[in-house]
């Protein structure tokens, strides 16, 4: 096993193996880890069995803790058809030996959700159960398998009638700058933060990746804007990063508007609609209206789990 730390002259060959990794997606395009600028000082490494790379990690050390990757919503090892599971717990051993000799005391490792993999990949959990890993944080995401999607309760078949009725329209849109407003000011209110992502960031990443990241607003018969959201959308998943609506918007059914279009109008040839997570404080806190409202649609739970290895044993 041959191990390389990731250098801007390997950008190209990082890019192309993520396009034909097993896992990847296009959050893991040097492009969108980067967009972070020197919030993270970059620690990301390449796996080779001989002159064949197998494998990539990104990531970065921070107090002493090596993380993959806290700018990720999931981050860890994407794998190439080639990688076997001998080749995996090399890797692991690699990183716990070299960690514990540089003195990083825990690894925090943010699997890929199953619902991403292209094709099953998940010979990174079986490493992990063998180095004693435990699961630090598992978030609840509300998921619909799109071929044999289930009928919506009542409460939200009413809703979308609501904003039928009201003749409210949906419109794709790049006028990101209206709908910040909205999911700025939401977020302020009812949790007292910010977007993840900057106005300027989305932009920019919208530039970046114009065929994996939409915007989908609502608006009346004045053109006025009521509601949007953001989604990303890899291989198999059409995924909501951000939706959010006026009070006005809430109260004439502007959500369950553009999110009925997403499932059914927006998803495409996709094989899952993923509705984001529902939990607060490492997932110790399910926010019960919020995941009621996803599961209204049929949506189901999809866990994003956080291993953390620890290296001082």
């Amino acid at each position: 096993m041959k191990i390389k730390l990731y250098t801007p002259e390997n950008k190209n060959i990082w890019d192309d193996f993520v396009r034909n990794s097993r896992n990847g997606t296009f959050l893991f395009y040097r492009d969108f880890i980067e967009y972070h600028g020197k919030r993270f000082e970059d620690y990301s490494l390449m796996f080779y069995s001989g002159d064949n790379l197998i494998a990539l990690l990104p990531g970065h050390i921070e107090d002493k803790v090596y993380y993959s990757h806290r700018g990720l919503t999931y981050g860890g090892l994407i794998m190439g058809e080639k990688a076997t599971a001998a080749n995996v717990l090399t890797i692991f051993r690699y990183l716990t030996t070299t960690f514990r000799h540089q003195g990083i005391q825990k690894i925090v490792y943010k699997a890929v959700p199953h619902i991403y993999h292209k094709f099953p990949a998940e010979e990174d959990l079986y490493a992990l159960f063998r180095h004693k890993a435990v699961v630090s944080t598992r978030n609840i995401s509300s998921t619909i398998l799109l071929p044999d999607k289930t009928a919506y309760s009542e409460q939200r078949r009413r809703g979308l009638k609501k904003a039928q009725k009201n003749g409210l329209v949906i419109n794709k849109s790049c006028d990101f700058f209206c709908f910040w407003e909205i999911l700025s000011s939401n977020l302020k209110e009812k949790y007292n933060t910010k977007p993840v992502h900057t106005l300027k960031e989305i932009n920019y990443l919208k530039e970046k990746f114009p065929d994996n990241i939409h915007l989908f607003t609502v608006t009346d018969a004045d053109n006025n804007c009521l509601s949007g959201c953001v989604v990303f959308e890899t291989d198999k998943v059409i995924h909501v990063q951000y939706v959010a609506a006026t009070e006005e918007g809430k109260n004439l059914g502007a959500v369950d508007l553009v999110i009925d279009h997403i499932i059914n109008s927006a998803s495409g040839d996709k094989l899952y609609f993923d509705y984001g997570t529902s939990t607060e404080n490492n997932g110790w806190h399910l926010n019960e209206s919020l995941i009621h409202q996803k599961e209204g649609f049929g949506a189901r739970a999809t866990v994003y789990d956080i291993y953390t290895i620890d290296l001082s044993i």
